[in-house]
């Protein structure tokens, strides 16, 4: 068994596409339309599908915004340098809402950005994983 994606309703998908592959590095790997049922699919990750877990971003047309609710958590992301990534991501217009350091009672350094509807992303050092 493998993790294959993680699927997010998001309520303007070209904003949404936009986030994930130029502020955040990611491919679309592949998009497709669903007419009849009103919705697309885009599927974005750093490797292809074969062998890694993506992302799967639903697009219901007719739906512009969605409620988080409160159990869902986030998204972890591992990247070189959790500081130079944050500069990287406010560069390119993306909110950092937890700036980047030491992470409370731990070790590792991370810091939180968020998507266009609001999901948060945890970028996390290589190093350890707290």
């Amino acid at each position: 068994m493998r993790l294959l994606h993680t699927m997010l309703r998001v309520g303007n998908l070209d904003a949404s596409l936009a986030f994930y592959t130029e502020v955040l590095g990611m491919t679309l790997l592949r998009k497709k339309d669903y007419p009849e049922g009103r919705f697309t699919l885009a599927f974005v990750g750093y490797g292809q599908e074969s062998e890694n877990t993506v992302l799967e971003l639903t697009h219901n047309w007719d739906t512009d915004q969605y409620d988080l609710g409160k159990g869902y958590g986030h998204i972890a992301i591992e990247v070189e340098d959790v500081y130079t990534a944050c500069d990287a991501i406010k560069a390119k217009g993306g909110e950092v809402v937890r700036e980047a350091g030491p992470m409370k009672h731990g070790a590792s350094i991370l810091a939180f950005v968020k998507d266009p509807d609001g999901y948060l992303i945890e970028l996390l050092s290589p190093s350890r994983k707290d």
